[in-house]
C-alpha cells in the first residue's frame, strides 16, 4: 500500500467536497473552487470529515496513481482552504521588480525591462527588502502546479548565476558559488 495514498485527506468544516461518479472531484472553500479529474481505478470515499482513496489491486500503473490521486485532493482542500505561495528573491545590483496592475516588471541586467503578465488564479506581491539587493516576489494562489509553473518561468528569466550569486530564486535556496578564473590560477 503507498505510504502517502493511505493517509486519509482530512476536509476542514468550511470546505465542502463533490465526488461525481466519473471520478471527478470539485472542492469548494473559501478562497476559490478547484476540479480534478482522478484514474477511474480508484475508490474515492468520503465519511466523517475525511477522505479516502483505495485502489483495487496493485498493477503498476495503478500502484503510481493511488498516491497522485491523494496528494492531489490534499493539495486541492488546502489550496481552497488557506491558498499555497512560493517567495522568488531577487538578488543583485541594479535588479528591481515593480508591481504593475496585476503584472510585474522586472529590471533584470537586459537592455529592456521584462514584463510578466498576470496569470488568471494567481496574485504577486513585491516585497522590498533592501533597494539595492535584495527583492522579493511573492507568487500566490489556490492551485499548488499553477503557482509553482509561475514561479518557475519566473526564475527562469534571470536563473541564479554561478559566480555573484546575481538572479532571481527561490527562497531558502542555495547557489554553490564557483571560484572565479583569479582565485583558480593561484592554485
Amino acid at each position: 500500500m503507498s505510504r502517502i495514498g493511505r493517509l486519509p485527506v482530512v476536509i476542514p468544516s468550511q470546505v465542502t467536497v463533490n465526488i461525481e461518479p466519473d471520478n471527478t472531484v470539485n472542492v469548494k472553500g473559501p478562497k476559490g473552487e478547484l476540479k480534478q479529474k482522478l484514474a477511474r481505478e480508484l475508490t474515492i470515499e468520503q465519511a466523517d470529515g475525511k477522505l479516502s482513496v483505495t485502489r483495487p489491486n496493485n498493477q503498476a500503473r495503478i500502484r503510481a496513481q493511488h498516491g497522485l490521486a491523494r496528494t492531489l485532493v490534499h493539495n486541492m482542500v488546502v489550496g481552497v482552504a488557506e491558498g499555497h505561495s512560493t517567495v522568488l528573491e531577487v538578488h543583485g545590483v541594479g535588479y528591481r521588480v515593480q508591481a504593475e496592475g496585476k503584472g510585474l516588471t522586472l529590471a533584470l541586467g537586459y537592455s529592456h525591462p521584462v514584463k510578466v503578465s498576470p496569470v488568471e488564479g494567481v496574485d504577486f506581491e513585491v516585497i522590498v527588502q533592501d533597494k539595492t539587493r535584495l527583492q522579493m516576489i511573492k507568487v500566490s494562489g489556490i492551485d499548488k502546479a499553477l503557482v509553482g509553473q509561475v514561479a518557475a518561468d519566473i526564475r527562469k528569466l534571470r536563473k541564479p548565476e554561478p559566480y555573484k550569486g546575481k538572479g532571481v530564486r527561490y527562497q531558502g535556496e542555495v547557489i554553490k558559488l564557483k571560484a572565479g578564473k583569479r582565485a583558480s590560477a593561484k592554485k
